[in-house]
């Protein structure tokens, strides 16, 4: 029987939490570079918890996973080989591969044990992690792009919150180096986080991306347990436009559709205006 009495709660700022009724703590540890925690919740299964932040949930990721993988890979004509840094869960993995395409594609995430603990508690999420195209360095995603000028047809960025090891992949010279390691009309995409929180987090990011990348785009989505629901990413193309993707390269999806690609980049006011400054 549940603890009706037990409760994980996120401060997801100074004035904002959000809490789910838990059933157990099934993992808790401190690693090399955070805290790591996974809980069973009532409302959205098992949940990975970094530094108190929540990551994703059995419930709800696929919407997250399979709007920073789909739209981007969709955007590229035929991405053969493609990166993921950070993203440990495997997630963003698991719907990069699902694309014929793709010949191999490289996961570098900074802390291993999130690729072990996703793999026992999540094994749904990581299942793309044994496929035989996908390769995994447990490494600084940042040293990992410098190191390899025009490799990736795409580059998928799966962060935490800008805080601690993460800070850095959002910085402008790190999108620098993201162009430099993306072939001649590589991609590239990252979360920015919400909407109604980190506006002039997503408002710097942007003017960053459209200083280096020829198109910048921010589109969006709704994922229940990040804060407000309300979710942005960040795209760069050095050639492909995202607006002119109208078919569907995969078959298993929960969410994305053409549909919702184009959908995603209709901006509310606010935003248009956020980016307008």
């Amino acid at each position: 029987m549940a603890n009706t009495h037990l409760w994980f709660t996120e401060l997801q700022n100074e004035d904002l939490t959000i809490g789910l009724r838990i059933k157990k703590i099934l993992h808790s540890e401190q690693t090399e570079y955070q805290t790591m925690d996974v809980v069973e919740t009532v409302q959205y299964g098992n949940m990975l918890v970094l530094d108190g932040c929540i990551m994703t949930t059995d419930k709800d990721e696929f919407v997250y996973h399979e709007m920073l993988a789909h739209v981007p890979m969709h955007t590229h004509p035929n991405p053969k080989k493609v990166l993921v840094v950070g993203g440990g869960d495997g997630g963003i993995i698991r719907e990069a591969i699902k694309h014929p395409s793709v010949e191999k594609a490289v996961l570098a995430e900074i802390d291993g044990r999130v690729i072990e603990i996703s793999k026992q508690y999540f094994p749904h999420i990581a299942s793309g992690l044994s496929d035989p195209r996908v390769e995994v360095h447990v490494a600084d995603g940042i040293l990992h792009v410098q190191n390899h000028p025009n490799e990736y047809d795409v580059i998928l960025v799966d962060s935490t919150d800008p805080i601690g090891p993460a800070v850095g992949l959002f910085a402008k010279e790190f999108y620098q180096a993201v162009f430099n390691a993306l072939k001649e009309d590589g991609v590239f995409a990252a979360q920015t986080e919400s909407p109604f929180i980190n506006q002039d987090l997503i408002a710097r990011v942007y003017r960053d991306v459209q200083d280096t990348f020829p198109i910048a785009k921010l589109y969006w989505g709704t994922v229940p347990t990040y804060p407000t629901g309300m979710w942005s990413f960040t795209l760069g193309s050095k050639k492909h436009d995202p607006l002119a993707v109208n078919t569907c390269r995969v078959a298993d999806t929960k969410y994305y559709t053409p549909e919702i690609h184009h959908a995603s980049f209709v901006l509310p006011k606010f935003l248009q205006e956020l980016l307008r400054k």
